[in-house]
């Protein structure tokens, strides 16, 4: 990538920093029924693909660079509330690749949410573009290396292309064998139960609006457990979602489990999916989370992931090993991650050379 690209990159986000400080003395003047928040995260990568390395700038996916608002208690009626929120077309970690270069690019597939909410002591309605109901259901985590790593391997770098042990790039992409098939946004109708002794539960049906070209039907359904006393916190997800397409239906299974220690700061998850193809997944994770230098706490984990039958005949597995430094007076976080892939095919028709992911990036939350 050129060197116009990284100052533009570096441009926007110091730009937005600038405009985010201003922001902040803005809304002391607000009231609390309006409320403007966003984000900057962007990072430096590097991808060893076992040939050649790939160096770039690019905004972090794990949580893209972004801006939103709140508008609470709509027409004065406690509990409606509306919510705004896009990303902002900065290239993504995801899209890069040995053969694509990041785009700066915005489009209405940016929008996050565009979503009415109706909250009332029984439970909460959505209208509109925003989460379907198993959106997260993979992704419990008390880690706090979020930024770096989590079940949603295909964040961190989905596009690179896996090298044949020939040294030649194959068709096969990081998002194609590494899937938490975690629910995901669209246009939907969605109700969550208030909680039940810590159970919340909830259902949802969708369709795609900010895609052209996609008529499925998105239905899921979810049930989530939050519990703690003086020693732990636990929190569970577990969820199901069908899509209704014009080649039949497809179904998925989605679940896990995330486990604090609130003494120590010791923590672990696991997650894992299915499809009704066979595809499957497993995902595991423990770290620990300390204020070692005064400044915030400071989070480290390492995780395993394995895949197998997500991508016809193809075995993938992942190790990763995650660092968070939290800044808690300047709503500030610097990261480090490191990821190692490796493919095999159970045919044994071709054979894949390791890979290795390297990222350095910082979040600033205004």
């Amino acid at each position: 990538m050129g060197t116009k690209r990284h100052l533009q990159l570096y441009g926007l986000c110091s730009l937005l920093t600038m405009a985010s400080f201003g922001a902040g003395s803005v809304s002391a003047q607000e009231n609390d029924r309006f409320e403007f928040y966003g984000q900057v995260n962007p990072g430096y990568y590097i991808f060893d693909d076992g040939v050649s390395n790939t160096n770039y700038l690019a905004n972090n996916d794990r949580s893209n660079t972004r801006i939103g608002f709140w508008s609470r208690d709509l027409l004065n009626t406690k509990g409606l509330n509306f919510n705004f929120e896009t990303a902002l077309g900065v290239p993504s970690s995801s899209n890069v690749s040995q053969v694509s270069e990041p785009q700066w690019e915005w489009n209405r597939t940016k929008i996050r949410k565009f979503d009415l909410t109706y909250e009332t002591s029984w439970g909460k309605f959505y209208v509109g573009q925003g989460s379907m109901s198993t959106d997260g259901t993979a992704e419990a985590d008390f880690s706090g290396t979020g930024l770096v790593a989590t079940s949603a391997i295909s964040d961190d770098a989905g596009s690179f292309l896996f090298r044949d042990t020939g040294g030649a790039l194959t068709t096969r992409t990081i998002s194609d064998v590494f899937q938490n098939l975690d629910g995901s946004r669209r246009g939907r109708l969605r109700f969550d139960t208030a909680s039940l002794s810590g159970f919340t539960f909830s259902g949802s049906v969708g369709r795609e609006i900010l895609k052209a070209g996609n008529d499925n039907s998105y239905y899921d359904a979810a049930v989530f457990y939050e519990g703690n006393n003086s020693d732990i916190t636990i929190e569970a997800k577990l969820g199901s979602a069908w899509v209704d397409t014009s080649a039949g239906s497809i179904q998925q299974t989605i679940g896990s489990l995330a486990i604090l220690h609130n003494a120590t700061g010791l923590n672990g998850a696991l997650s894992g999916g299915l499809q009704n193809s066979g595809g499957q997944y497993i995902y595991a994770k423990v770290g620990v989370i300390k204020n070692w230098l005064g400044v915030g706490a400071t989070a480290v984990s390492f995780d395993y992931y394995k895949s197998d039958g997500i991508a016809l005949d193809l075995i993938a597995e992942s190790v990763g090993f995650g660092f968070v430094q939290n800044f808690a007076d300047r709503n500030f976080e610097a990261y480090f991650g490191l990821r190692y892939y490796d493919l095999s095919d159970k045919t044994g028709v071709v054979s894949y050379l390791d890979a290795n992911h390297y990222a350095l990036g910082a979040r600033y939350k205004f």
